[in-house]
């Protein structure tokens, strides 16, 4: 898919026959199919593993301060999901245009061009961090405004007080992560954060445990964790200077700045809307009547979900850098069939995930639990929680695709009337207009995800991906770092 001057859309099939190779042929396919699945799993993987690790260290604190008492668990977990949960999918989507431009930057051939492209996303980003400040600062009446009690907001609010410093470190992360990642260099990240992740096991049982420092040295070590992701993976930028991609600071940083700002903020709104669907999940479950319960068991749900999608995420990252690198490199068929080979992919491992979930449910439950009450309402929810597996194993990857291409905008807006206009709506007539519960609600925001799935399949199977290679080498002219970016 694509516009021309006037405006107008362009579409072509996925797999067209005039490509100049003969996809039809078994071997020609399964040996094309096997290449491309080996360069998309050396992103892939090390992804997933570095997705995992960062997850883990908000996960373990959280462990840790449960540990200590109720009230740390709580202000912990409820800082960690709302506050930063909050600021983590607004700075991750911003950083997110970088996987389209330096992506596309790298792949023609234009290495100096990314170290600019990181230096205006670290000047966007840190303003934005600057506007969330007071987010966090007056997070206890904003906490108890959605449903909070007094002394858990309070006690996370306190605890979100001292998180300030993670803030800025996000929004160096991030571009650094893109930056990396539209080279191929998932090794450095994944190492990085791999060994942040023991650091912070140990140093969190050393202050929150032994030293009794509670709150106060999980602040700490949250805090001092991302900061060493930061350092590590900049340290790594400087002294090798990424291979011509790193020239040194430049003012060419903030020139052509709104043209960025546009790109981040339709980046951050895609993701933020998909982000945020499924957190809304739990609210509005709380709204039931007798919500303990279900939200218990909607939570458990969750949690499951939680790490399944770090498997996608995974993906996201790989196909986001596979098309954007050829798309950059005008190689508009092998883009094409990366989309193709990481779609078969993933869906493939949703469906053993889904069974996995289908398979253990009268028995993870309890993994989490000790309430029958609970455990019983959550077994009855698997069946929604293995179709939720299986289409966020292609959602999030159709997104990556989005991303790397550059059609932010777009996805948006489908996000917006998919989830927000449908989706949300329907899952709130279920579950109380006619009485369904939680699972009324689930359903109808399913729904919202398969319709979304479903237009995504059909805008990227009619994509012109020679369009889009073109498109791809205006947009690295139009934002290079030199006379261009002076116009």
């Amino acid at each position: 898919m694509a516009m021309d001057n006037n405006g107008t859309t362009t579409i072509t099939p996925l797999l067209s026959n005039n490509s100049g190779h003969d996809l039809e042929k078994p071997a020609s396919f399964v040996r094309e199919f096997g290449a491309e699945s080996k360069r998309l799993w050396k992103l892939a993987g090390p992804a997933i593993i570095t997705a995992l690790c960062q997850y883990s260290l908000g996960a373990l604190t959280q462990t840790f301060a449960g540990l200590v008492g109720e009230i740390e668990l709580a202000a912990v977990s409820v800082e960690n999901s709302v506050i930063a949960g909050l600021a983590f999918g607004i700075m991750l989507g911003m950083g997110s245009a970088l996987e389209t431009l330096c992506g596309q930057a790298y792949g023609a051939g234009e290495p100096r061009m990314l170290g600019i492209y990181m230096q205006r996303s670290w000047v966007i980003l840190l303003t934005t961090a600057c506007v969330l400040v007071p987010m966090y600062v007056w997070s206890p009446p904003i906490l108890e405004l959605i449903g909070e009690t007094t002394e858990i907001s309070e006690a996370a609010g306190k605890f979100a007080l001292w998180m300030i410093p993670q803030l800025f470190a996000y929004a160096l992360n991030f571009p650094i992560q893109k930056f990396l990642q539209s080279q191929s260099k998932v090794l450095v990240i994944t190492w990085v954060s791999a060994g942040v992740l023991v650091l912070h096991a140990f140093f969190s049982w050393l202050l929150i445990l032994h030293l009794g420092w509670g709150l106060t040295g999980a602040a700490i070590t949250l805090n001092t964790s991302w900061w060493l992701i930061v350092i590590g993976q900049l340290s790594y930028i400087l002294i090798t200077k990424s291979d011509g991609a790193w020239s040194g600071f430049s003012w060419l940083a903030f020139a052509n700045l709104w043209g960025f700002v546009k790109l981040s903020l339709a980046s951050a709104v895609m993701l933020c809307l998909e982000f945020w669907y499924l957190m809304i999940l739990v609210v509005i479950t709380g709204r039931l009547q007798d919500p303990l319960i279900p939200v218990d068991a909607i939570s458990i749900c969750m949690n499951i979900q939680g790490w399944d999608a770090m498997i996608a995420i995974g993906f996201n990252a790989a196909i986001s850098v596979r098309v954007s690198n050829e798309l950059g490199s005008g190689n508009a068929r092998v883009a094409k069939f990366a989309v193709v080979v990481v779609s078969v992919t993933s869906v493939s491992i949703g469906v053993v995930a889904m069974a996995l979930v289908l398979a253990t449910r009268d028995y993870f439950p309890y993994l989490f639990t000790t309430s029958e009450a609970v455990a019983e309402e959550t077994t009855k929810l698997a069946l929604l929680l293995g179709f939720t597996v299986l289409l966020n194993s292609l959602q999030p990857v159709l997104s990556g695709v989005a991303v790397g291409a550059g059609w932010q905008s777009l996805v948006a807006y489908i996000n917006i009337g998919c989830y927000y206009i449908v989706g949300l709506p329907a899952g709130i007539l279920l579950g109380f207009t006619f009485g369904f519960g939680v699972e009324g609600i689930w359903s109808g925001m399913i729904g919202g995800i398969c319709l979304q799935t479903i237009i995504l399949v059909v805008v990227t199977s009619l994509t012109n991906w020679k369009t889009e290679a073109e498109q791809a080498e205006s947009r690295v002219k139009r934002w290079g770092g030199g006379s261009s970016d002076q116009s």
